[in-house]
């Protein structure tokens, strides 16, 4: 198990090791345990410090999109390993850890119409800190595992499955779902997804409790 850190302690050792070359950071974590949020907030707390010093990466934007899904019957576990575009996430990761003095468009996921939306964010050539995160980062599965040579440093953010599921539950219930609807979408997809990340991710550099 990795050491464990906070957020402002993430910050600093950040900011502490800076130079000329860019850095990817990849956040990892299960559903629910606040990855996305944390990638955010450690963003904010490096730009405030260093103006445009870091950007955030999200690995949301290569679901593949449900036309895709459907044809291929995949679209109830949509969010699974299986339904990303693992090897375009990878060559936009490598795109930016060339680090050719280039701006790197990359798609960003809309959850409200569930599309990714190509083109919407752009890392720019001054980003020094590419903050990329995802359920599947230290994923120890052929592919996903292949990744860790594109990273410099690894943070697993966790939280335990008791809060994990409560934040799921509440995050379906601000769709209004009628109870089987939230019941075959909690059972049949959020939670294999979640469980899958806690048993199969290989060891974080740090660790960073969401539930603290």
């Amino acid at each position: 198990m990795g050491e464990q850190v906070t957020l402002a302690g993430l910050t600093n050792a950040l900011l502490s090791e800076e130079g000329e070359r860019r850095r990817i950071v990849a956040i990892a974590g299960a559903p629910g345990s606040g990855k996305s949020t944390t990638a955010e907030q450690l963003k904010d707390r490096l730009n405030a410090r260093r103006a445009g010093v870091a950007d955030v990466f999200p690995m949301d934007g290569f679901h593949y999109d449900d036309m895709v899904l459907n044809a291929r019957g995949h679209r109830a576990r949509k969010g699974a390993p299986h339904t990303f575009d693992l090897d375009g996430y990878r060559t936009a990761l490598e795109r930016l850890r060339a680090d050719g003095g280039r701006e790197v468009a990359v798609p960003v996921f809309d959850r409200s119409i569930e599309i990714a939306r190509a083109g919407g964010r752009i890392i720019e050539p001054s980003t020094r800190i590419v903050l990329t995160e995802g359920n599947y980062l230290l994923l120890d599965e052929p592919g996903w595992r292949d990744l860790g040579d594109l990273f410099d440093l690894t943070v697993m953010v966790e939280a335990s499955e008791e809060v994990l599921i409560g934040r799921l539950t509440e995050r379906w219930m601000g769709f209004q779902l009628d109870p089987e609807a939230m019941v075959r979408q909690m059972e049949g997809n959020d939670l294999p997804n979640m469980r899958l990340v806690l048993a199969k991710s290989r060891p974080a550099d740090l660790v960073l409790r969401s539930d603290a």
